[in-house]
């Protein structure tokens, strides 16, 4: 099974990749951005971007502490960092597991239970994206810039993956498979069950608060390169790209990511070129930044490669 689903991710990557390569293969070269006042706009994007990921390992902490798990703060802070630098290095979402391997030796809270915190985490991001992408499409661009069929080419999209995830449930059904997969999630579900009260109302407004000061980053990387974007129209690329990486992908979500950006770029109206140098720009704070802290909290406090190494096979064996 994890062999198949490392060649669902490949052909992901692979076909969204070509797609992007092929494309920018017909764009001018990028502009790199110049002169203090785009250096000064790249800079705040990076403090933005440090910011929400502190967020993140404090609504992380808020989660374990609400399941149970009497995590360190220090802990939910830098096992965050460390999960987005495995994201970003390893297959297969593995940085997710690796945050469960190091903080469960850690704690005495078993995998499964740490892995569901993990799940809640992403129900919170979906809940939030979903609805600011409906809200941003629906409510407001697309009577401003976007088009008027790129709204309905996504809802028909959206139904179609219902009506293909309603089928497989039945399938399974069908089959008895629905049991045996209930008892292996039933630790996972503490965590997604906790956030059906108030204290999981506040965290679901503060995932909100989370994608907006990414959208600011989003935003913050256009001013760079001259590419007038709206705030809404910030909101509307940091939804599109991160609903494409939940996508199966590679490592750092090669090709995805990338195809997102492109798309949700030329969807507002940016030039081709213009899309080109966002997107290098916007990967450079995304994802450098955050690998290379990641890797030195991984080294400093959680033992380096060699527990690295353990926990990635820990990782691949669990995803």
């Amino acid at each position: 099974m994890n062999r198949r689903f490392a060649l669902i991710q490949a052909l992901f990557a692979l076909a969204a990749l070509a797609a992007v390569v092929w494309w920018a293969s017909h764009q001018d070269a990028p502009e790199l951005p110049s002169g203090k006042g785009a250096f000064t706009w790249l800079l705040g994007a990076a403090v933005l971007y440090a910011l929400a990921t502190l967020l993140r390992g404090e609504r992380w902490h808020r989660v374990l502490h609400l399941t149970g798990v009497p995590a360190t703060r220090a802990d939910s802070y830098g096992l965050t960092m460390v999960g987005y630098m495995g994201n970003n290095v390893l297959p297969a979402r593995a940085g997710e597991m690796l945050r469960v391997a190091f903080l469960s030796r850690r704690t005495d809270a078993g995998k499964r239970t740490l892995l569901g915190t993990v799940v809640a985490e992403r129900i919170l991001d979906a809940i939030a994206l979903g609805s600011i992408f409906v809200a941003v499409v629906y409510g407001i661009l697309r009577k401003t810039t976007l088009p008027s069929d790129r709204p309905l080419l996504a809802a028909v999209a959206g139904l179609a993956l219902l009506a293909v995830a309603l089928m497989a449930f039945r399938v399974l059904r069908s089959r008895g498979a629905l049991e045996r997969v209930h008892d292996f999630l039933r630790p996972l579900a503490g965590a997604p069950r906790a956030l059906l009260s108030r204290d999981g109302v506040t965290l679901l407004a503060g995932s909100f608060a989370i994608w907006a000061v990414e959208a600011s980053v989003y935003l913050a990387v256009a001013r760079s390169v001259n590419i007038e974007i709206s705030g809404m129209g910030a909101l509307y690329l940091v939804a599109i790209t991160n609903l494409f990486a939940m996508l199966p992908a590679a490592p750092g979500y090669v090709g995805t990511f990338d195809a997102a950006v492109v798309f949700g770029v030329k969807a507002i109206g940016g030039s081709g070129s213009a899309a080109f140098s966002y997107l290098l720009l916007l990967r450079f704070v995304l994802f450098l930044p955050i690998t290379l802290v990641g890797l030195l909290v991984l080294v400093g406090r959680y033992g380096g490669w060699s527990r690295l190494r353990t926990a990635a096979r820990v990782a691949e064996g669990s995803a």
